[in-house]
């Protein structure tokens, strides 16, 4: 049974090869979307239920919007959120080029 010291050369993913401007390019780009996934997040999530009385005034499907936003409103937005996410990081991956494979 070979021993961890025995190992040769990395395992497992070896990270790509990029300049510090082109990782920081980057980050600041992922960052910049993290910041905005959690703005949005915040707004459903908190700023929509804190308004909830206001927006009672107005009906959707029979339910008064606070209610239904309550409700169903803010998953479906989050849901949402989720994928457009994924398929945003996964574009600024593929033009850095640290894409999956």
């Amino acid at each position: 049974m070979p021993l961890v010291g025995d190992v040769k050369g990395p395992r497992g993913p070896v990270a790509a090869d990029v300049d510090k401007a082109t990782g920081d390019a980057y980050w600041r780009r992922t960052s910049n979307l993290m910041w905005l996934m959690l703005a949005i997040w915040a707004v459903a999530g908190f700023g929509v239920h804190l308004f909830a009385t206001s927006l009672n005034t107005i009906t959707v499907f029979g339910f008064p919007l606070g209610f239904y936003m309550a409700a169903q409103g803010s998953l479906i937005i989050f849901v949402v959120q989720l994928f457009w996410f994924a398929k945003r990081q996964n574009a600024i991956d593929e033009e850095f080029g640290v894409e999956e494979e």
